[in-house]
């Protein structure tokens, strides 16, 4: 289980910046492609879940990873923290994980490409993503941990109050935008 929080539109420069004066330690710097799947009728994606396959280039190691993965989220629209249930597997290529989701009957839905880096403070990590501008055009951290008050004591050392804060997935943050 994975209790996050986002903060939108952020300044790469000065989140770098606030992060390392934090003892923030560099864990990945990695592009991604992020193929979603789901049933016909999307019953995954209308509760804020999905099936997923990444593709992973570690721009740190050079290597490739690629990873299958369920999330569903727990948390209710309404409520602080999104907290998910996520599950996920190495798996040798992205083709293996494609044809197990289809064989299960679900299908590509949309495939997002983005760059990620990642911070570790204390157990508490935060990431910066930039998703192709198509997708979604600014950029923004995820803050996740275990621990509700690590991470506001991280939000709050980032010059952030958790009032900056959203528990939306990046899907209802786009859906609410088109409104």
């Amino acid at each position: 289980m994975e209790i996050e929080v986002k903060i939108l539109d952020i300044d790469i420069c000065d989140i770098r910046k606030k992060i390392l004066e934090n003892n923030g330690v560099l864990v990945k710097k990695e592009n991604q492609i992020n193929k979603l799947f789901d049933f016909l009728d999307n019953r995954l994606l209308k509760n804020n879940g999905y099936a997923r396959i990444r593709i992973i280039e570690d721009m740190i190691t050079g290597n490739d990873f690629y990873y299958m993965a369920t999330k569903i989220k727990l948390s209710k629209d309404d409520d602080a923290y999104k907290v998910m249930d996520e599950q996920e597997v190495v798996i040798n290529s992205s083709e293996i994980g494609e044809n197990i989701f289809k064989v299960l009957g679900l299908s590509l839905k949309n495939e997002i490409k983005k760059y990620r880096e990642s911070y570790k403070i204390d157990n508490v990590l935060i990431e910066i993503d930039i998703n192709d501008k198509d997708f979604y055009p600014n950029p923004y951290i995820e803050i996740e941990g275990d621990n509700i008050s690590e991470i506001e004591e991280v939000v709050k050392n980032l010059g952030y109050r958790m009032e900056d804060t959203t528990s939306k997935s990046i899907f209802e943050i786009i859906r609410e935008s088109k409104k």
